[in-house]
C-alpha cells in the first residue's frame, strides 16, 4: 500500500487518547546582560503563547495528520483548563472524555531567548484520581472504545493513568480487536501488560527493562526483556540521533529488530518528539500500514517536528516531502 493511499485512509480513523492533560506555556524574549543579583541571564520578555501538551499534544498531531481525535483526561477548574479546553475546541479534539477536578491543570513553562531554551518550571499535582473520578472515566473509556479505530495511553505520570485503567482499556481493546499503544513513564511499566505497542526512549527502555542500554547486544537485550516481559505485540524504542528500534513478536522467528536511521536533518527542539512518534505510528497503523512502515512513517514524523522551536506537529504534506527526499520506497 503506498503512503498516499495511507494518508487518505488515515482521515476516516478515529483515534481515543487517554492520559494526562497539559498546557505548554512558551514566554519568548532576548538576553542582552546578566542579573547584578546572581551569575543568571535577564530575559526581556517579547511574547508570551500556550499550546498543547501531554496527551493533547498527541491528540494535536492526529488532527494535524488528517485523523480524528478524542481525549480523556484531567483539568482543573481554573484558568489554565480554561485556555487548555480552548485551543482543544479549536483544533476540532473530541473533549466529551476531558474531566474537571479540584486539582489544578498542569502546566509547563518554558523560557526560550534567541532560540535557545533557558529554564523550564512546572506547576502540577501528581496525586492519583479519586474513585468516583477513575469510574467516570471508565465508564467513558467503555462507552468510547468501541467508536474508534486505535486507542494511545499518554503516560507522564500526573494521576490520571493506573493499573486499573490499563487494564480496563486493554480488556475493552481486545474485545473490539482495536490497537493501544502506550507512550511510558518510568515506574509504570508493570501496567502495560498485553498492549500492542510501547515507545520508551533508551532511558525509559533501561529502566523499564533493568537493562543498561550501551551498545547493540544490550538494546537487544532490552528489548527482548521488554516485549516478554510484558507480552506485547511490539516495542518501538526511540534512540536520539541513532533513530528508532522496532522490535516486533515474528511467528516464525520469535522476535525480529529493526533498526531505522534518523530522518531528522536538524535538530532545534526535541519537545513533543515522543507525541508525534506514537500519533503518526498509531494513526497510519490503524490506517493499514505495516507495523515497519507505520514505524518509518513516525521516524520521519519525528524528524519533522523537532527541526522546529517549540511543540510543533507534523503534516501529511512535510512527512511526505521528508519520506521522498530520502527514497521512501512506499512514498
Amino acid at each position: 500500500m503506498g503512503l498516499a493511499e495511507i494518508l487518505n485512509l488515515a482521515k476516516d480513523k478515529k483515534i481515543l487518547i487517554i492520559g494526562d492533560l497539559i498546557l505548554d506555556r512558551y514566554i519568548h524574549g532576548k538576553v542582552n546582560r546578566i542579573s547584578t543579583e546572581a551569575p543568571v541571564p535577564i530575559v526581556e520578555v517579547v511574547n508570551e503563547s500556550f499550546l498543547l501538551g501531554g496527551a493533547t499534544n498527541v491528540a494535536n498531531n492526529i488532527i494535524a495528520l488528517g485523523g480524528k481525535a478524542s481525549i480523556a483526561g484531567v483539568i482543573g477548574r481554573d484558568t489554565a483548563g480554561r485556555v487548555l479546553r480552548e485551543l482543544m475546541k479549536e483544533k476540532a479534539i473530541n473533549t466529551e472524555g476531558v474531566i474537571e477536578d479540584e486539582r489544578f491543570t498542569t502546566v509547563k513553562t518554558r523560557i526560550i531567548a534567541h532560540n535557545q531554551h533557558v529554564v523550564r518550571f512546572d506547576r502540577e499535582n501528581k496525586k492519583k484520581l479519586d474513585k468516583r473520578k477513575t469510574t467516570h472515566l471508565i465508564n467513558y473509556i467503555k462507552k468510547a472504545i468501541p467508536e474508534h479505530t486505535a486507542v494511545i495511553i499518554s503516560d507522564y505520570r500526573k494521576g490520571v493513568i493506573s493499573s486499573l485503567i490499563v487494564k480496563t482499556i486493554v480488556r475493552q481493546t481486545m474485545e473490539n480487536n482495536a490497537f493501544i499503544a502506550v507512550d511510558p513513564k518510568v515506574g509504570h511499566f508493570h501496567f502495560y501488560k498485553n498492549v500492542s505497542l510501547i515507545t520508551p526512549n533508551l532511558v525509559e527502555a533501561s529502566q523499564g527493562s533493568g537493562i543498561e542500554i550501551k551498545d547493540e547486544k544490550s538494546l537487544l537485550k532490552a528489548g527482548m526483556t521488554l516485549i516478554n516481559r510484558l507480552s506485547c505485540r511490539s516495542v518501538l524504542i526511540t534512540r536520539g540521533k541513532e533513530g528508532m528500534s522496532l522490535f516486533k513478536r515474528d511467528s516464525s522467528k520469535g522476535v525480529k529488530k529493526i533498526d531505522i536511521p534518523t530522518a531528522a536533518k536538524k535538530v532545534f527542539d526535541v519537545t513533543g518528539a515522543g507525541d508525534t512518534v506514537i500519533a503518526a505510528f498509531t494513526l497510519f497503523h490503524a490506517a493499514g500500514a505495516s507495523l515497519e512502515d507505520a514505524a518509518i512513517i513516525a521516524n520521519h514524523a519525528a524528524g519533522v517536528v523537532i527541526g522546529e522551536v517549540g511543540t510543533a506537529i507534523a503534516t501529511p504534506e512535510a512527512v511526505l516531502k521528508s519520506l521522498s527526499e530520502s527514497a521512501y520506497p512506499h512514498a
